[in-house]
């Protein structure tokens, strides 16, 4: 079996790129600054966010779910974050969580890819060590 990767790895300007977004849409959701959030989802029906006790399929879903003050804002440090870029337009970022006052480790990733707007989150995935819904 060849596993060849065919696109470059972690190019540095793509990195910085890529880390931009990240770190824009972290405090994005610190802030429950949702223009932000949604911004940065990829506007589309095949969009994903399954979180830690919800699954949501679509832009507007996800939209949906953040406007419905479920969240709110909060105050949490990542830590182990690992972004990494595959050639010029592909990207996943992975990183671990502590909330402000919560003893459980949260773990969450995203895919990333470059639209002709810009970077989009086009899959994330949100969960907890130890919780199960």
């Amino acid at each position: 079996m060849d596993d060849t990767v065919t696109n470059p790895i972690n190019l540095p300007d793509i990195i910085s790129e890529v880390s931009a977004v990240f770190e824009r849409y972290e405090r994005a959701l610190q802030a429950n600054d949702l223009p932000v959030m949604e911004e940065l989802f990829w506007n589309h029906g095949a969009t994903t966010r399954y979180g830690v006790g919800e699954n949501l399929h679509g832009w507007q879903s996800i939209s949906d779910f953040r406007r419905s003050e479920k969240l709110g804002k909060f105050h949490r440090t990542l830590f182990n974050t690992i972004i990494t870029t595959y050639g010029r337009d592909f990207a996943t970022a992975n990183t671990e969580y502590q909330r402000e006052g919560e003893a459980t480790t949260g773990r969450e990733t995203k895919t990333l890819t470059r639209t002709e707007h810009g970077w989009r989150i086009v899959s994330a995935h949100a969960s907890l060590l130890g919780v199960t819904v």
